[in-house]
């Protein structure tokens, strides 16, 4: 009888393994070809050349060629980052409710490119306008530039449409981090360009660089999109058009405002922003700290280099200690290696911002070192973010049945747009606050501004708040549930919930 009820249970057991396998094969199965990696790679490619072009030299262009004022620079990013986030609104649920032939997200590759084409063009050109006038056409340029960028960025919602493969999807962010490194090379070469060309033909100024490189960079970045549109698919299956008409906005929104793992992704990426205030001054550093600005190109060269081990790097501590772990001990790192760099340099120790040119040579390696050093966790940070995006995203759908990615990207939007509003207000007014002028020669070639006090203060900003930034990214993913257990259940749930679906489709 013990033995009939031993082999009973047993078989039971087989069965209810054979049931999760058979739940898990949806999720297990291959579905990308090397063309689709390669079209999803390439969009990822072009787009981040771009942001990080636009990124980390709109400012210098705007305020060192252009002319226009710290203060109205500052202004202007204030304004259009509440624009943006009206826009977004508007946006998240038009591509959420979005249902073509050609998928949800493909349409918007190529649709907003006239757009932020056209935006791109004006912010990094010379009118020949000033002050208000000025002012508001740089204003215009950033909206028309953020409202092509808002519907654009739909593509980024390929990464959790692509493909239900979890294992798939983590290493086609990994892959896509990987070559990224490459992308991001292109903009570094724009500080020697500007150096060496108005060298060899003074007849062309360093402005005429800025606005030839930022052409180049948007025909670029478009060519990528287009190509990505006829060679990407969409496979997650979503609500039709009827079931998502009655699902109301509000409660969308309740569902995302009620996601903790969402809002934990949230606050974090909202601290990490605060980043790119010290990223912003990193060209007021280069230039005026250590008097050559060129050396701004020749540091990128070494401190991009660690990159191409961190990125699969990153893949194995996500495999071996989940991404969650590996993001808190990333931001950590980051506080350190940031601080250090500061107590090293200021006021005291070797890289004296204010006597940089007396021990050039040496300061020059400390400084490549040090940031070298800070920015290991870079790419570790940027492997996690979108596994732990997706990883939400999957926890929502298992929740409550719904997939408003576009939704859910324009909240985490709100935040990271209020992050920018402020960082944007403070690269401009940090500059204002340490009386920092920009100073040229007769001809309009740059001038470094030798001021002790204005040295410090470009100082202490390229190091605290990066430093701050971190720690406080690291330290907010302590709070984010979806991991161990929780996420073994959820991978199984869900995987039978997408598999009904498809066999009733």
């Amino acid at each position: 009888m013990s033995d009939t009820v031993n082999t009973s249970s047993l078989q039971e057991n087989e069965k209810s393994e054979e049931e999760v396998l058979d739940k898990l094969a949806y999720t297990k199965k291959r579905y990308l070809t090397p063309k689709e990696i390669a079209a999803f790679v390439l969009v990822n490619f072009g787009q981040k050349n771009l942001s990080q072009f636009i990124g980390s030299e709109k400012q210098f262009f705007l305020i060192q060629y252009a002319g226009l004022s710290d203060k109205h620079y500052a202004n202007i990013e204030l304004f259009a980052t509440i624009y943006d986030a009206l826009d977004d609104t508007i946006s998240g649920l038009i591509i959420d409710r979005t249902r073509t032939r050609w998928g949800r997200v493909r349409p918007f590759f190529i649709l907003p490119l006239p757009l932020w084409i056209l935006g791109g063009m004006m912010l990094f050109s010379t009118p020949g306008i000033t002050g208000v006038a000025q002012a508001i056409y740089v204003a215009v340029a950033t909206v028309i530039y953020g409202l092509g960028m808002s519907y654009f960025g739909a593509w980024n919602l390929m990464t959790y449409n692509i493909t239900p493969n979890i294992n798939e999807r983590n290493n086609l962010i990994t892959t896509t981090k990987f070559v990224e490194l490459f992308g991001t090379f292109i903009p570094s070469l724009l500080p020697v360009l500007v150096k060496f060309i108005p060298t060899l033909n003074p007849s062309v100024t360093n402005s005429d660089v800025y606005k030839a490189f930022a052409v180049f960079m948007l025909i670029f970045s478009a060519s990528f999109a287009v190509y990505g549109f006829f060679n990407m698919r969409e496979r997650i299956p979503l609500q039709s058009r009827e079931e998502m008409n009655k699902t109301s906005v509000w409660g969308s929104l309740k569902n995302i405002f009620t996601n903790r793992p969402l809002i934990v992704i949230i606050l974090a990426e909202f601290f990490n922003n605060f980043k790119a205030v010290g990223g912003s001054s990193e060209s007021f550093f280069w230039l005026n700290n250590s008097g050559n600005y060129a050396y701004r190109s020749i540091c990128g060269l070494f401190t991009g280099i660690p990159n191409y081990f961190m990125v699969p790097f990153a893949a194995k501590l996500v495999r071996r200690f989940g991404a969650r772990t590996t993001a808190i001990g990333a931001g950590l790192f980051g506080l350190g290696a940031y601080m250090l760099m500061f107590v090293l340099g200021y006021p005291n120790g070797a890289i004296l911002s204010d006597n940089f040119e007396d021990k050039s040579i040496l300061n020059f390696i400390l400084v490549v070192v040090l940031l070298t050093v800070a920015g290991l966790p870079n790419k570790v940070i940027n492997v996690c973010n979108p596994i732990l995006t997706a990883d939400t995203l999957d926890y929502m759908e298992w929740k409550h049945g719904l997939r408003n990615e576009a939704l859910v990207t324009t909240v985490q939007g709100y935040f990271i747009k209020l992050a920018t509003a402020v960082t944007g207000w403070l690269s401009g007014m940090v500059l204002h606050w340490i009386n920092y002028v920009p100073m040229k020669d007769e001809l309009g070639h740059d001038i470094a501004n030798k001021d002790p006090g204005v040295l410090r203060g470009i100082w202490i900003v390229f190091c605290i708040l990066p430093a701050l930034a971190r720690g406080l990214y690291g330290i907010s993913f302590i709070f984010y549930p979806i991991h161990g257990k929780l996420q073994d259940k959820m991978i199984v749930e869900l995987a039978d919930k997408r598999a009904q679906t498809l066999n009733e489709k």
